[in-house]
């Protein structure tokens, strides 16, 4: 069983930045794909970012391209979502994913694809 634990979260000015970290436990972290999600007052989960087995392969959402990085420290067990330049419509809860060991949804932006999910952390965005 994997357990994903985010933080990082927090309050920000408009063009600020926060970096969000995603610690997982179990053994096969470096064969997961990791992502991540984010889901605003009444609105559905979005995708915002993944990460194959290695940095080699990253995909984001054209709301946060230019402005957010995915990394992955396989040896640390340990995913991060660097946030830059934030707007108030970035305001969400955040969520890190993983999928299963070696599956064929490497590099998914659908939330379906992730089996394994943290418990979110806050991202507040003030004009």
């Amino acid at each position: 069983q994997v357990q994903l634990v985010e933080s990082g979260g927090g309050l920000v000015q408009t063009g600020g930045s926060l970096r969000l970290s995603c610690a997982a436990s179990g053994r096969t972290f470096s064969r997961q794909a990791m992502g991540w999600f984010r889901q605003a007052p009444g609105k559905e989960r979005e995708f915002i970012a993944t990460t194959g087995w290695s940095d080699a392969y990253t995909n984001y959402a054209d709301s946060v391209k230019g402005r957010f990085t995915i990394s992955r420290d396989n040896a640390k067990n340990t995913v991060s979502l660097q946030m830059n330049s934030l707007k108030p419509e970035d305001t969400a809860v955040y969520y890190c994913a993983a999928t299963l060991p070696f599956s064929r949804s490497y590099g998914s932006t659908k939330s379906d694809d992730y089996n394994y999910w943290g418990q979110g952390t806050q991202v507040t965005v003030a004009s």
